[in-house]
């Protein structure tokens, strides 16, 4: 497993990461058993992954607490990513925040701390003062955000410094091209990619809307009259699964799993640092772990690319998966 440096910071992380949302067994994944989420945990250290997300909010710190006791007796050989609610960004609801995900944890640092979203009603430099109070009683190592677009980030950086930002970026959402990615590029702050099988889409394993879980049918791919959207985009159904059928054709030519190839595919591209993988059993641990080792040559990166070409004009460049209205800025 190839280990990178994590933006300007000191910490050396597999390209691979474990994305452990799906750990909370909310709606969109459904129950998640815990004895299986604590053997993911051990199949992803055992496989050379070292990095894993979380949040506060994932689950109500139900994620948190699983990751906590599958890494017991094991922390030395994990760096932990964790993040604070956007309703929590006022120094002392933020101290309050890292102390309960510390005891989620079980561990007495974080190593990286980060933004979930935006607040705009709290003083940027607020939140930025606290963050570096805790990083200067120990409490977490380095400091990140997620879901931030241009202005936001370089508000951001003037009162705090940033190593990581966390987007949606995968083959089909592919917004963060436009302005995002270059930002980080130009400020060498690493991207961390989350959502890189568009929940599931990139697995190759739904041919028609319909096949998809009414949970997962509410980003802007899907038509707003879907029961849980909550834009009012247009939608591109038809485009979406006429690109996931280019791609498992693609796939199908080189004999490589079409999940397996989407994560490869963004390891390839600039300013990725780490591409967050969920996993709930460790065999799905075992083969998004595969895609460190997958080598894609220019011709076969340059037809992906074109593709899903359609569907990135069609998105445009609002980074936010799920509002038209976009939260980003």
């Amino acid at each position: 497993m190839q280990v990178v440096r994590l933006g300007q910071t000191d910490l050396k992380v597999s390209r691979i990461g474990l994305g452990c949302w799906a750990f909370s067994g909310v709606d969109t994944w459904g129950e998640q058993d815990r004895s299986d989420a604590i053997r993911t945990v051990h199949a992803a250290l055992d496989a050379g992954i070292n990095f894993f997300d979380t949040a506060e909010a994932y689950g109500d710190g139900e994620s948190e607490q699983v990751l906590g006791q599958a890494l017991a007796g094991r922390r030395h050989e994990a760096i932990i990513a964790s993040k604070v609610r956007f309703a929590n960004l006022r120094r002392a609801d933020l101290i309050a925040a890292c102390e309960r995900s510390l005891r989620n944890l079980r561990t007495d640092v974080i190593d990286l701390y980060q933004v979930h979203w935006p607040n705009r009603e709290v003083d940027i430099a607020e939140t930025g003062a606290a963050l570096l109070e805790l990083q200067k009683q120990g409490k977490i190592r380095f400091i990140g955000v997620s879901n931030f677009g241009m202005q936001d980030l370089q508000e951001f950086i003037e009162h705090c410094p940033c190593a990581t930002d966390q987007v949606p970026y995968n083959l089909l959402w592919r917004a963060i091209e436009y302005r995002i990615l270059p930002a980080c590029l130009e400020h060498n702050i690493g991207v961390l990619a989350y959502s890189p099988l568009a929940q599931g889409l990139l697995t190759g394993k739904f041919f028609s809307a319909e096949d998809v879980p009414e949970e997962r049918r509410r980003t802007r791919f899907f038509s707003p009259d879907r029961p849980l959207a909550r834009h009012g985009d247009q939608g591109c159904e038809k485009e979406v699964f006429a690109a996931i059928d280019r791609l498992r054709r693609i796939c199908d030519e080189i004999g490589q799993p079409m999940a397996k190839t989407a994560l490869a595919w963004l390891l390839y591209q600039p300013g990725v640092t780490a591409v967050l993988a969920g996993a709930r059993k460790p065999e799905q641990l075992r083969l998004n772990a595969d895609a460190d080792a997958l080598q894609l040559d220019k011709e076969l990166l340059d037809q992906m690319d074109r593709a899903t070409q359609e569907i990135k004009i069609t998105i445009g460049d609002n980074p936010d998966m799920w509002e038209s209205e976009s939260r980003y800025r």
